[in-house]
């Protein structure tokens, strides 16, 4: 499980690459030091899932924040398919928060994992 985090975080790094660069520009994505959610960031994460069918996202992670008219997350999520027997996957979550407080999702990327992530599907569960 770590692996899986791990990965997904080193590949969600390469949506905020301005940070590490040391170039901070307005609106620009700010990586997040502790990724822990907020109460905001999960307030706006439950409102931008509402109504959502077919696949339940779990965040595990609060990655970037940019403010806009309003504030962009990224976060990493467990995803499932809403079927018997599906395997979770993982996937990028961007969701805004306009500044009245509505929150709607602007995209979703899963995560591909190449051939030799997992040694076995023990691995997985680590």
């Amino acid at each position: 499980m770590k692996k899986i985090i791990a990965a997904a975080v080193l590949a969600g790094m390469m949506f905020v690459t301005p940070v590490f660069a040391g170039q901070m520009m307005t609106g620009g994505w700010q990586a997040t030091t502790d990724t822990a959610i907020d109460e905001d960031a999960q307030a706006a994460f439950d409102a931008a899932m509402e109504g959502l069918l077919g696949v339940e996202y779990e965040p595990i992670d609060l990655l970037a924040t940019q403010v806009v008219a309003g504030t962009n997350y990224c976060f990493l999520c467990r995803s499932t398919v809403v079927v018997p027997d599906a395997v979770p996957g993982y996937a990028f979550v961007y969701v805004y928060k306009d500044l009245s407080g509505k929150a709607e999702i602007l995209d979703i990327q899963d995560i591909e994992f190449g051939a030799g992530v997992f040694e076995d599907e023990e691995a997985m569960t680590e």
